[in-house]
């Protein structure tokens, strides 16, 4: 039996305007300092020029497809078996692979130079939902990393 003491997970509230638990999480992961607002504005507005690009009647669901686009299945962690170190592929829980997959599209946002955050967020999205651009090259180097450590599998743990 474990002795540890598992920390609870705290539940947020849904975003106002398209009551989303996901969409809520997000805004949460764009802002900086604690400015909610201006994350909201970010956001609502990279959301309304994302669905414009690719043509979409319900922003909501086409942030939902480029988040699942995005999400990785499997991810390699290191495992110390006799001096030698392993990278064995481990299946990702659900809530770490929305989490990594939000992680990576705003720093790729981010680092799309000479292009605000509202755009880069709309582009990098944009990406996702049509399966290509940087997030969806990282979940894939994540998949190919677990791939080819697959031979290493039965040190998981």
């Amino acid at each position: 039996m474990s002795r540890r003491r598992r920390a609870l997970k705290r539940q947020i509230d849904p975003d106002p305007v398209y009551n989303s638990y996901v969409l809520a999480k997000f805004i949460n992961k764009v802002m900086i300092d604690g400015k909610k607002a201006l994350s909201r504005k970010i956001v609502y507005n990279a959301l309304d020029q994302f669905a414009k690009k690719v043509k979409a009647e319900d922003p909501l669901a086409a942030f939902e497809q480029a988040l699942e686009n995005a999400k990785p299945t499997l991810e390699v962690k290191s495992r110390r078996i006799g001096g030698a170190t392993y990278q064995v592929p481990v299946e990702i829980p659900a809530d770490r692979r929305t989490s990594m997959a939000m992680k990576w599209i705003i720093t790729y946002s981010n680092e799309k130079v000479g292009k605000s955050m509202e755009d880069g967020l709309a582009q990098e999205l944009a990406d996702c939902y049509n399966n290509q651009g940087s997030s969806i090259k990282k979940k894939d180097d994540t998949h190919k990393m677990a791939e080819a450590n697959k031979a290493f599998a039965h040190y998981k743990w």
